[in-house]
């Protein structure tokens, strides 16, 4: 026979709550950021933000926290060739 083992891991809506908080700061932030003339370091803190941003819906929202690790390997990998992505797209628009 074959069982499957299911584990359930529950966040409590306490920590919901704080995450929904924390990511209307950063967007407080992000908007308070974009309103004052930090020149090209601009760019960097959004980039920043958005980050953490992501890594708390991709963490607490998704349950990426609570998965296998090959998965979380999987994920590292996409993120990293997005990032590479970016990186020679920016260096393209830089170079025009």
């Amino acid at each position: 026979m074959h069982q499957e083992e299911t584990n359930h891991h529950s966040t409590g809506y306490g920590t919901y709550i704080l995450v929904w908080l924390a990511l209307i700061a950063l967007t407080s932030i992000t908007v308070t950021v974009a309103g004052i003339d930090f020149g090209m370091v601009a760019l960097a803190i959004a980039m920043l933000i958005a980050a953490i941003k992501s890594a708390l819906v991709i963490n607490i929202f998704m349950h990426i926290k609570y998965e296998e690790p090959i998965f979380k390997v999987f994920l590292l990998v996409s993120g990293f060739t997005i990032v590479v992505i970016f990186v020679l797209t920016f260096l393209d628009v830089v170079n025009r």
